[in-house]
C-alpha cells in the first residue's frame, strides 16, 4: 500500500468554476434544437476509434487552444462528443448538402 496522496488531475485543476458564457440576445424562437455533446458524466457506452498520429496532435492541438485561447479545459473525449453532436446535427438539418455527406463522397 503506498503512503502517497490521492491527488486531482489537470483537468480538475485547470476546470472553471463560474458559470457558462453569455448567450447572445436571440429570441427563443430563432434558435433551432441544437444537439450537445455530454459533459462531465459517468458515459455507458464506450466506443473505440483509431486515430492516425497526424489526428491525435491536431486533437491535442485544438484541446490546448481550447484551454489557452478559450479557458476551456475539456478533455479530449469532450472535445470528440461536441464534434459528433454538431456533424449529426448538420446531417440532419441539410442532409445530401451536409459537410458530412460531401466529405464522404469525397473519398
Amino acid at each position: 500500500m503506498t503512503r502517497r496522496p490521492s491527488l486531482p488531475g489537470a483537468s480538475e485543476l485547470f476546470r472553471l468554476t463560474t458559470g457558462s458564457a453569455p448567450t447572445p440576445d436571440v429570441p427563443a424562437q430563432e434558435q433551432p434544437a441544437q444537439r450537445r455533446g455530454t459533459g462531465r458524466q459517468k458515459h455507458s457506452t464506450k466506443i473505440t476509434v483509431y486515430v492516425s498520429d497526424e489526428e491525435l496532435l491536431a486533437l491535442e492541438h485544438a484541446r490546448l487552444a481550447l484551454r489557452g485561447e478559450h479557458g476551456l479545459a475539456v478533455d479530449r473525449g469532450r472535445v470528440v462528443r461536441e464534434a459528433i453532436a454538431i456533424v449529426l446535427d448538420d446531417l440532419e438539418g441539410h442532409g445530401a448538402d451536409s459537410l458530412l455527406v460531401r466529405r464522404l463522397r469525397e473519398q
